[in-house]
C-alpha cells in the first residue's frame, strides 16, 4: 500500500494534558506532507456514529497548550462491544459495531488511522487492524502504564500536579499536627503516586505493587508524633491494598470495557490511622484534578514528537506500530503490545531504593521510624 493521502484522527479513554499537542503535531506534519486530516469526534464513539469534520492549519493553531481535547474523547466506547440498549432487567446489550464503522471509514475516504490513548484505546485498534484498515497508535495516560514505553505524555503534567498538592497539605498538616492521606490516580500501576511521594517528601508512599499493613503506617505516624515530628503526609495510590486485602472499588460500570472504577481507599485509610493512634486524621482526593489543564512544557515536547512520529511512520507505511520512548530514546512497537498488559512499578526500581534511603515508608516495613 502507498502512503495514505487522508487519516483519520482520534483521541480515546480519559482525558490527558497533551491530547492537543498530539492533535497539532500530526494535523500540521500531515499538512506538511500533503495528507488531508479527518477529526474522529468522541474517540471510537465518533466512529461508531459518523461525526467527523476536517481538520486544518488553523482548526489546530494555538491549542498546544491547551488541555483536554478539541476532538472530544470517550472511555466506554468500544466498536466490538458497542451499548445498543437494555435489556428488561436494566442490564446493557452489547454488539459489534466494526462493519458500521468500516462503512464510515470507506464513506469518508480515510485511508490510515491514527490513535491517540492508553491500552485500552490501543487494543481498541487491533479490531481495525485485524479489518485491514492500516493503524499508528500514539500512547497517552497519566498513570504512565502503558506497555512499550517508558514514558507516557500526561504522566509529567498530572505528577506535577500531584506534587503542588501535597506541597500545600505539608503546611496544613503541620499546623494542626495532623496525618493526612492524599490519593491520587494510577490504576494498578503506582508511577505517579511513587514520583509525586517522592518529589513532595510524602512520609509514607502506598502503591499497589507494595501491599501494605495498617499496623506499620501506624506505627510510623505515631513514632514521628512521639519523635516530635507532629504530622504525617501520605500518599496513596488509587490502588493500593492492604496485605491479603483487595483494592477500594468506588463503583462498577457495566458498560464500561474497564468496569471498575477504582477510589475511597484514602477515607478509609484516614479513618484507621486515626484509630489505631488517637492522631487526628483527614483525607484529600486528588481525583480530575491531575487531568486537567494545560500541559507542562516537558509533555508539551514530548507529545510534539510522538504526532510528528506518527506522521513519519505512515508516510514510511510502518503501519500498526505505536510510537515509543525506550531508553531516552523515540522509537516505535507493535500496536498489539500494550494491550497485553500493564507496566507497573518493578520492586527494585532505582526511585523506591532512594526512597527508602530516605527513610520514607511505603507501609511494608517499620525499620526506618
Amino acid at each position: 500500500m502507498a502512503a495514505p493521502k487522508r487519516i483519520g484522527l482520534l483521541t480515546g479513554g480519559g482525558d490527558c494534558p497533551g491530547l492537543n499537542a498530539v492533535i497539532r503535531a500530526v494535523t500540521k506534519g500531515a499538512i506538511h506532507a500533503g495528507v488531508e486530516v479527518v477529526g474522529i469526534e468522541d474517540g471510537y464513539l465518533g466512529l461508531i456514529e459518523n461525526r467527523m469534520r476536517p481538520l486544518d492549519y488553523e482548526s489546530v493553531s494555538g491549542i498546544l497548550s491547551a488541555g483536554g481535547t478539541i476532538l472530544g474523547s470517550s472511555n466506554k466506547a468500544n466498536p466490538k462491544a458497542h451499548v445498543t440498549g437494555r435489556d428488561d432487567e436494566g442490564r446493557p446489550i452489547f454488539s459489534d459495531q466494526c462493519d458500521v464503522c468500516l462503512n464510515h471509514i470507506a464513506a469518508a475516504g480515510i485511508e490510515a488511522l491514527v490513535i491517540i490513548g492508553g491500552d485500552g484505546t490501543m487494543a481498541g485498534a487491533q479490531s481495525f487492524v485485524e479489518l485491514g484498515v492500516p493503524c499508528v497508535g500514539v500512547p497517552k495516560t497519566i498513570d504512565n502504564d502503558i506497555v512499550g514505553t517508558n514514558l507516557t505524555f500526561g504522566f509529567t503534567t498530572a505528577m506535577t500536579i500531584a506534587t503542588e498538592a501535597l506541597d500545600r497539605v505539608h503546611t496544613t498538616a503541620a499546623s494542626h499536627h495532623r496525618a493526612m492521606v492524599v490519593e491520587v490516580m494510577g490504576r494498578n500501576a503506582g508511577w505517579l503516586s511513587l514520583h509525586a511521594g517522592v518529589a513532595s517528601g510524602s512520609d509514607i508512599i502506598l502503591i499497589p505493587e507494595i501491599p501494605y499493613t495498617v499496623e506499620h503506617i501506624a506505627h510510623v505516624v505515631a513514632s514521628r508524633s512521639k519523635k516530635g515530628k507532629r504530622y504525617t503526609v501520605v500518599c496513596v495510590a488509587e490502588g493500593a491494598r492492604a496485605q491479603g486485602g483487595t483494592q477500594t472499588i468506588d463503583r462498577n460500570d457495566p458498560t464500561s470495557p474497564d468496569p471498575v472504577r477504582l477510589g475511597g481507599i484514602a477515607r478509609v485509610l484516614a479513618g484507621q490511622i486515626e484509630q489505631a493512634t488517637g492522631i487526628e486524621s483527614r483525607h484529600v482526593v486528588l481525583g480530575h484534578v491531575q487531568r486537567g489543564g494545560s500541559p507542562v512544557p516537558t509533555d508539551r515536547v514530548l507529545a510534539t514528537r510522538f504526532g510528528h512520529a506518527a506522521v513519519q511512520l505512515l508516510l514510511q507505511r510502518d503501519f500498526n506500530r505505536m510510537v515509543a520512548i525506550e531508553g531516552g530514546q523515540l522509537t516505535s512497537v507493535d500496536i498489539r503490545v500494550p494491550g497485553k498488559g500493564q507496566r507497573i512499578v518493578p520492586l527494585d526500581d532505582p526511585l523506591i531504593l532512594a526512597a527508602r534511603d530516605v527513610f520514607t515508608s511505603f507501609g511494608d516495613d517499620v525499620t526506618f521510624a
